[in-house]
């Protein structure tokens, strides 16, 4: 089985850049909470695992600790982020529900139609996008592309500030790292149509309010996390 499992990853690392897959595979392990919370990640474990020298790992780690998915520290090395607390999380969502509707509202107003192409395109790839390799492979592309779709928003909207101050959180990383589940994939996917519908409507106020109501729903669906 564990031939099987390490065949499974070396076959994975087929990107242009070997730092890339290691990237992903890494990544994968931990949204999926695979590695879990605090554990550490040895170089040299994941370099053999995955049949690669430990350079890209390094460099992946690096990556992986701008985003907050792992820490160093000195003479220790690399571990995975703990989960947020109870206190963090009520926190996350206070900040999220001051700034992403606002985000939303102003987007309805700045939308034209190729941007709103924009949004649709990246809403059907979360949906239906290319068939990936396994269920864990599916939530952490999920988790990446529901933060590329929250970013384009605010990008939309024209106010660099929140999407700054949000981008640099990695909200939805963290999130869903809570819990490794497919029902909040897909009831993300029904509130992201509403917002689509709001934006195709140009109405600003519909907008602010569905953005609201999925961020709410999306914390109600993770505090079974804290139970």
């Amino acid at each position: 089985m564990a031939a099987d499992r390490a065949g499974k990853r070396t076959a994975s690392l087929r990107p242009a850049s070997i730092v890339d897959g290691v990237y992903d595979n890494i990544y994968e392990r931990l949204m999926s909470l695979e590695i879990a919370p605090g554990a550490r990640i040895p170089i040299d474990v994941i370099a053999r695992d995955l049949d690669v020298s430990p350079t890209p790992v390094r460099e992946a780690l690096s990556l992986l600790e701008r985003e907050g998915l792992v820490r160093k520290a000195h003479l220790i090395g690399y571990s995975a982020a703990p989960q947020l607390t109870r206190k963090q999380f009520d926190d996350l969502y206070t900040f999220r529900l001051l700034l992403e509707p606002e985000g939303a509202r102003l987007a309805a107003l700045n939308m034209t139609t190729d941007t709103l192409k924009l949004l649709e395109d990246a809403a059907a790839d979360m949906g239906h996008g290319d068939a990936p390799v396994d269920r864990t492979s599916r939530y952490s592309r999920f988790a990446r592309a529901d933060a590329d779709f929250h970013d384009a928003i605010l990008k939309i909207a024209g106010n660099e500030v929140i999407r700054s101050t949000l981008f640099n959180q990695h909200v939805h990383l963290h999130i869903f790292r809570l819990m490794f589940h497919t029902r909040v994939t897909q009831e993300a996917l029904e509130e992201h149509e509403d917002l689509l519908v709001a934006f195709r409507a140009g109405d600003p106020l519909a907008a602010e309010a569905a953005m609201r109501n999925h961020i709410l729903r999306s914390r109600d669906r993770l505090l079974s996390a804290f139970e």
